[in-house]
């Protein structure tokens, strides 16, 4: 109800504080005067029982000062008082815009009773003449009965057309709501309706929105990246879709516990800005500003940022930071987020968020083996936050569309031994030599085939992990391929101990290998910054992607199926102004990881040595 009566508030002081034609005369206005400014205050009770009374000793004007006081008891969320205060108003003595306001109380106090259908018959009134405040508390009001009343979508339409009114706690409010209500649908009625609509319909990227909170939204490779920014063409001094941002401010945490992270990211940054032949001398300026350890800290690096003049902000780095910048009331200067908050929110206008979250790669992974045939998939993750969340986000891509989870474990690292978990998806011990029972050994082979038939094992733990679980998988006889996250991947060479680890392929980041053109090899940077020679290379490719992306933001969003060819991926923009990641593929051989040709097509599986074979299994 919260914003219900911020939007009242607006509108009552609004009446309260000039006339219209059928408004307050001037002799009630002189009388509300007083009352006005304790409502001001915040005192709606004092300012309620204020009205009651002017409503008693002015018996011409009582049912306009009862009207106020209802207003205000409604603000104070007391709606018996609402009651009483309306139950004494003639409705004939109102003037048009107040008799709207009375039907809006009486709607509340229905919805408050169970009654949506007179709340429903209270709120169908046109709302094009009333002023904006009261447009939309009038249709918030509609929205809510029409949820209540078991029409989700009609209420999500009416807050979809709200929602660009709207700012602040209140749009983001309104903007979790609209997806809520959505996802009341299901699956199946939301994928009909969103075929039903013609291109641009307002509430298509909302649809997509609710899909993905179900899991059952767009995936990795519905993202059709087909054309690569920055082509020159003749005659342009710049290439396609180059915008100059201006003055840019780069917010990282200098000092505290991730100044090293900050650090590896702000080197890649400049990396990319000063590699950047596309821009030239046309490159914009560029300030560093601490964001410090605290939302507060980054919250002041953005406004200090933007009394400096700048004309785009790049950062805060954590969930926390870039919640308090972007939920601002205003933003007066756009913002790309180098992280998503951890919220159901939508960027707010002006904001786009970009960051390395695994549970991308989760449904990369499940994407890739869907494209391969494998519909059923065994889940083996760590308890680490990261592998829980990458493997609920390849559930839900997986079975979204029409894959099966077989079995699941999530192992604890510290735990050495792991044959007895495993056991619990793998089949049963083989049947002795010395068995003669022909039933008993054709049920085992049953058991074998019908795991391995089309199946595949998904992987998210670190390499120290992986390790030791790969050889348990193979005693236990799960001989699916096997398909991992980023994480299984320490970042470099290190052929003896990863050789148990021969067969597992998994998403990354493309610049590790060299496999996107046109980037500074990391080899060469690896000789000058010896931390991007293991997990910390991810930062620094981040951090060269945080600045390739800003002068093309703009271009993105209004052109879908263009993508920025950055080192942590293909970079498109949804939507939502969310940046989603088009990753490579690799497969350790003998230790070592290589690429996987075309790997930055979601749907080519294969490398030069393995075309037109099935993929590496664990055994191999």
């Amino acid at each position: 109800m919260r914003m219900i009566r911020a939007l009242g508030l607006l509108g009552l002081l609004t009446l309260a504080g000039c006339a219209t034609v059928n408004g307050p005369t001037a002799q009630q206005q002189a009388q509300s005067a007083q009352v006005t400014r304790l409502e001001h205050q915040g005192q709606y009770a004092q300012a309620a029982q204020a009205y009651m009374q002017l409503a008693t000793q002015n018996a011409g004007s009582g049912s306009y000062f009862r009207l106020r006081a209802a207003e205000d008891w409604r603000q104070e969320g007391d709606l018996n008082k609402v009651e009483r205060a309306l139950s004494g108003i003639d409705r004939r003595q109102l003037s048009a815009t107040d008799r709207h306001r009375y039907d809006l109380l009486q709607a509340q106090l229905a919805l408050n009773n169970g009654d949506t259908a007179r709340a429903l018959a209270l709120t169908s009134a046109p709302v094009g003449q009333l002023s904006p405040a009261l447009q939309q508390r009038t249709l918030e009001l509609r929205a809510q009965a029409l949820a209540a009343a078991g029409q989700p979508y009609q209420a999500a339409r009416i807050r979809v057309r709200m929602d660009n009114q709207l700012q602040g706690l209140d749009q983001a409010q309104n903007e979790r709501d609209i997806v809520q209500l959505l996802g009341r649908l299901g699956p199946g009625e939301l994928k009909q309706r969103r075929d039903t609509l013609a291109d641009g319909n307002p509430m298509q990227p909302w649809i997509d929105r609710a899909l993905n909170q179900l899991g059952a939204g767009m995936s990795n490779s519905a993202l059709d990246a087909n054309q690569p920014v920055g082509t020159v063409m003749p005659g342009q001094p710049l290439g396609q879709g180059y915008h100059n941002p201006g003055k840019v401010a780069l917010l990282l945490p200098l000092t505290g516990s991730l100044a090293r992270a900050a650090t590896l990211i702000r080197e890649g940054f400049f990396t990319a800005y000063f590699n950047d032949s596309v821009g030239g001398a046309h490159r914009p300026q560029v300030k560093v500003y601490d964001s410090g350890g605290t939302p507060a800290q980054s919250l002041a690096a953005y406004q200090q940022a933007v009394q400096d003049g700048a004309n785009q902000v790049i950062g805060p780095l954590t969930r926390e930071d870039v919640a308090a910048v972007i939920g601002q009331n205003t933003l007066p200067v756009p913002v790309l987020a180098l992280n998503h908050p951890d919220t159901d929110q939508v960027p707010p206008p002006g904001v786009n968020e970009f960051g390395l979250l695994p549970e991308t790669e989760g449904a990369s992974v499940a994407d890739h083996m869907l494209a391969q045939g494998l519909k059923r998939a065994y889940l083996v993750v760590s308890t680490e936050d990261f592998a829980q969340r990458a493997g609920k986000a390849f559930t839900r891509e997986f079975t979204s569309h029409g894959g099966e989870i077989a079995g699941q474990l999530s192992l604890d690292p510290q735990t050495i031994n792991v044959g007895s978990q495993i056991q619990t998806i793998a089949p049963p011990p083989a049947p002795s030599k010395a068995s003669t029972d022909k039933d008993i050994a054709d049920a085992y082979n049953q058991r074998v085939a019908k795991l391995e038939d089309g199946s595949g094992i998904f992987l998210s733990m670190r390499p120290e992990q992986a390790r030791l679980v790969m050889p348990q998988l193979r005693l236990a006889q799960l001989r699916q391929p096997v398909f991992a996250t980023s994480h299984v991947y320490g970042g470099y060479d290190n052929p003896d101990a990863d050789r148990d680890l021969d067969g597992v392929s998994f998403c990354d980041a493309p610049w590790l290998f060299d496999a996107q053109p046109g980037l500074p090899s990391r080899s060469s940077i690896a000789n000058l910054l010896p931390a991007t020679t293991g997990t910390g290379a991810r930062l620094f490719a981040f951090g060269m992607d945080a600045w390739s992306l800003t002068p093309y933001l703009g271009f993105l969003r209004t052109h879908p199926g263009s993508y920025v060819p950055g080192a942590t991926g293909q970079l498109v923009e949804d939507d939502f102004g969310r940046i989603q990641r088009v990753l490579t593929w690799a497969r350790f051989r003998n230790g070592l990881a290589h690429p996987l040709s075309g790997s930055l097509d979601v749907g080519s599986p294969t490398d030069p040595t393995t075309a037109n074979a099935a993929p590496a299994a664990v055994g191999n």
